[in-house]
């Protein structure tokens, strides 16, 4: 459980940004830790401290880095993990790369339909999930792992990056790295954040995480909702295209889920003129490909 920290903050050349006078930094948390990439150690190292010993349970959908992540992290420390996973009919099915990486792991599965996974806040829901699955004693991690905790454990992100870059950009499913992000950024930095799935909730939801964490709103922030293509786990030809190139010039393995499309709304804005000339955008990697 050892981290690489600070994580490594390196400027690389792109034309397509250096043409428009904007310099681009990628801040490698991807290479944090080999199994807990990126913001997921981040997020999870301190509510892993905060179960003490005992059984964690946490939610997710069928291609979660965020169960993956919390199954890689209890074979290491020798943590029972129960993943309750969104989908009752993949129950019978053969399990994906994802999944399948989550059971070598050590995690149980329990498939739940997409009804009560929508209710699984609910007291009464969860109540009767940790029932359902054993484990009524287990410390409880939100999908996504963000809670104040994680959010907390997110402002050393933006400590490291005082003084490097003037927007800080990244992808963004639950918000809690973003929350908490602000938290540790210095005064006149701004961070970008890219949904990566549909709705238009994510901005109350991280206003609601920085009021659980800080008692209030924290740092400049903005959100651009352009770049989820469809929504998460959606990754049309043209997205794959995108991060084929840009693993091509950059010589950096990109992530579909998340990072590909950050990295593609930075270029997109760059080309739209959204940054003056002379600005630094540091791009958070904040996590790398996985199973296949």
């Amino acid at each position: 459980m050892l981290p690489r920290l600070p994580s490594p903050l390196r400027e690389i050349g792109d034309d397509r940004f250096a043409r428009r006078g904007v310099r681009l930094l990628l801040k490698r948390d991807d290479l944090i830790h080999p199994e807990l990439t990126g913001n997921k150690w981040r997020k999870l190292a301190p509510n892993l401290l905060a179960a003490g010993g005992r059984t964690v349970l946490t939610f997710g959908g069928a291609y979660s880095n965020h169960l993956r992540a919390t199954a890689a992290a209890g074979r290491l420390l020798g943590l029972p993990t129960v993943g309750v996973v969104r989908g009752q009919e993949l129950a019978g099915r053969p399990l994906n790369p994802s999944l399948a990486r989550c059971v070598a792991d050590g995690m149980r599965l329990h498939f739940i339909d997409r009804s009560t996974y929508r209710r699984k806040s609910e007291p009464e829901t969860l109540a009767a999930l940790l029932r359902a699955t054993a484990c009524e004693e287990a410390y409880v991690v939100p999908e996504g792992g963000s809670n104040a905790l994680a959010v907390r454990g997110c402002t050393a992100l933006g400590e490291e990056l005082r003084g490097h870059a003037d927007i800080v950009a990244l992808a963004c499913g639950t918000g809690g790295t973003l929350a908490g992000l602000c938290g540790g950024l210095s005064p006149g930095q701004r961070a970008l954040g890219i949904p990566v799935l549909r709705g238009g909730f994510l901005g109350a939801e991280i206003r609601a995480l920085q009021v659980e964490a800080f008692g209030g709103p924290r740092g400049a922030w903005f959100l651009d909702d352009r770049f989820h293509f469809g929504g998460y786990a959606r990754t049309p030809p043209e997205l794959d295209a995108f991060a084929v190139d840009f693993e091509r010039r950059h010589d950096l393995p990109v992530e579909r889920l998340y990072v590909a499309k950050s990295l593609y709304g930075l270029v997109a804005l760059t080309q739209e003129g959204a940054f003056p000339r002379g600005t630094t955008v540091a791009a958070v990697i904040t996590g790398s490909p996985g199973p296949s």
